[in-house]
């Protein structure tokens, strides 16, 4: 049985990181959480492919991407821009119920929180936003070398965390990794 985890004071929680069911979670009391009902507890991290490989994730997550970034260059400029993840929600439903608890997670909590609204819209009622996402938040201190820098919080610096992957945990429509790769060297 999973134990109520003590929620985020919502009066200093940034708006873009607030969700319609209101369930917050650090990256700390998500691992406490997790830990406690590895059968019942399931991570999802909506980050991109790449950043679930070359930045680490905790090692229970599924990586679902809610968005995926399109690179273009033409006439000389370079941009990139996210696609959502027109299957985000079907993927999800793939390996999780509705009633299921899930700890959406991304780098600071933003798109998490835009996750867990989506799913709450597809009936899910215990979707966890992850406040402080895998990064964490930015360290305010002028005089650190570390100002302006994501070492404040977030799983990798409360909780374990890998690069390796699991093949199975990662949901990604076949035709978006064809087609993101189009016109790319199959070598690189």
């Amino acid at each position: 049985m999973v134990n109520f985890v003590p929620g985020v004071d919502v009066s200093k929680l940034h708006k873009s990181k607030q969700t319609i069911l209101g369930l917050y979670v650090t990256a700390a009391q998500a691992y406490e959480m997790w830990k406690g009902a590895r059968d019942k507890v399931k991570v999802i991290d909506v980050r991109t492919p790449e950043e679930f490989a070359f930045v680490g994730h905790p090692e229970s997550a599924w990586n679902i991407p809610f968005a995926f970034v399109s690179y273009q260059k033409r006439a000389g400029t370079f941009s990139y821009a996210p696609q959502l993840n027109t299957a985000f929600v079907a993927q999800v439903k793939e390996i999780a119920q509705p009633a299921d608890i899930l700890l959406v997670t991304c780098r600071s909590g933003g798109r998490g929180a835009m996750a867990v609204n989506l799913l709450v819209a597809a009936g899910f009622t215990k979707a966890y936003n992850i406040v402080d996402g895998i990064e964490g938040d930015t360290v305010d201190d002028p005089d650190s070398v570390f100002h302006g820098k994501r070492m404040k919080n977030g799983w990798k610096n409360s909780a374990p965390w890998v690069y390796s992957i699991d093949p199975e945990k990662i949901i990604i429509e076949e035709g978006a990794s064809r087609q993101m790769s189009a016109g790319f060297p199959d070598r690189l």
